[in-house]
């Protein structure tokens, strides 16, 4: 998922168009689903991530690789909203649209979504805890987690929810040291 704002701006309309299209079309169900099948895909081969992201592969390649890799499988609405977000040039969004759709559809469900971006992977051990942390915190079993990685954040990790940020990062606590130097220097 992208941590850039205007991505977020841009990503969220499609995903509640893509959400408001199911509901009323009744297979929310399914094309959930199908969503989550795209995420798993997505974060187990990288090349696949890559290559939506990448603007010097043509619509057409994009399309072409997406029907061969997802098309048998993937429910007619699924397959369609990806075509449009391709023709669209927001297939590089994907991962954050997916994001926002799990989003409403957990928040309809009574659920909190939840991203949390680590320096490295973080081992099953760590990850209960970090789950079983929130769930106390939030005083709520349903919760929907996506993981992933970013090495820019030296260490640590943040969370994302709900549009807010909780930063445990190395990176983070680097430059809240160095604006306090900056601010120590100017005296």
């Amino acid at each position: 998922m992208s941590k850039n704002p205007v991505a977020l701006k841009i990503a969220a309309p499609y995903a509640r168009a893509l959400f408001d299209f199911v509901r009323e079309t009744g297979t929310l169900l399914e094309v959930t689903s199908d969503i989550q099948n795209i995420q798993g895909l997505l974060f187990k081969s990288k090349e696949l991530f890559k290559c939506l992201q990448n603007p010097l592969v043509s619509n057409e390649a994009k399309q072409e690789i997406l029907i061969k890799v997802v098309g048998k499988k993937m429910n007619h609405e699924t397959l369609q909203f990806l075509t449009t977000l391709i023709k669209r040039n927001r297939i590089n969004l994907l991962s954050t649209i997916i994001f926002s759709y799990l989003e409403l559809v957990y928040k309809t469900a009574n659920s909190q979504a939840f991203q949390i971006v680590s320096a490295t992977d973080l081992s099953n051990g760590q990850r209960t805890r970090l789950i079983k942390k929130i769930k106390s915190i939030i005083n709520n079993n349903r919760i929907m987690i996506q993981f992933s990685t970013d090495k820019s954040l030296i260490g640590g990790f943040l969370i994302k929810n709900q549009g807010k940020i909780v930063d445990y990062s190395v990176k983070n606590k680097l430059k809240t040291l160095a604006k306090l130097l900056d601010t120590v220097l100017e005296i």
